[in-house]
């Protein structure tokens, strides 16, 4: 079937499936941050990584690929995570060459139209940030997810350009005395954020789907 828009007029957001078997990130109002106390990790930004997926209407051509965390901290206390936040860098967003498989296209196309103001105007907006409001244990028994190994709920407020709001998504967080290691993979609607191509709306913007995937594999060691 010949597509009405550009195989690249694809969103991210700030992470590899669809929906489907991706859990949905609760999404609320934006809230305080969490009060901190206990030690202090620093982030390290060279093996912490976000990946994000989108894809058009119905799961079809799925674009996926990266961006890099600039920085951030976590703090421990008493064996468990309490708070923290990192900042993520958009105008590394990259996408992957093997999500963009059509013969007239290229992915670095693909990473300057989400770079434009189509979507993330990073000229204007450079960084999203995530700032922890809540971290709470995940009780298998009660809650359901699709991540393996979940451990806890954490919640954050999550900013892309001139929009906060929380988000509550299962993760799976392991706290050693050398470091902390948290991996979670969600999806989050991106008009929420009014992250729209064109308008709301239009054609062009129905054509893509709302539901941005969005994951992270993050690393932590003691200052």
């Amino acid at each position: 079937m010949k597509q009405t828009v550009p195989a690249f007029a694809l969103l991210l957001t700030l992470a590899a499936c669809g929906g489907a078997s991706t859990d949905q990130a609760k999404t609320e109002e934006k809230k305080e941050a969490a009060v901190t106390g206990g030690a202090a990790y620093t982030i390290d930004t060279a093996t912490t990584t976000v990946q994000w997926r989108a894809t058009h209407k119905g799961g079809f051509a799925p674009r996926f690929g990266t961006i890099k965390v600039a920085d951030g901290s976590l703090n421990v206390e008493n064996g468990a995570v309490t708070g923290g936040s990192f900042d993520v860098n958009l105008t590394t967003l990259v996408a992957d060459p093997a999500s963009v498989t059509e013969p007239d296209k290229k992915a670095s196309d693909l990473e300057g139209h989400l770079k434009s103001p189509d979507f993330f105007d990073v000229a204007k907006y450079p960084s999203a940030k995530f700032v922890i409001t809540s971290v709470a244990p995940f009780d298998s028994t009660k809650q359901k997810s699709l991540l393996p190994g979940a451990t806890n709920l954490i919640s954050g407020n999550l900013t892309l350009k001139d929009s906060t709001l929380n988000i509550t998504f299962p993760a799976q967080i392991v706290v050693a005395e050398s470091g902390v290691t948290a991996n979670a993979k969600f999806v989050i609607d991106r008009s929420s954020w009014g992250i729209n191509y064109k308008t709301e709306g239009s054609p062009e913007n129905w054509m893509i789907s709302k539901d941005v995937e969005i994951g992270f594999s993050l690393k932590a060691a003691k200052k």
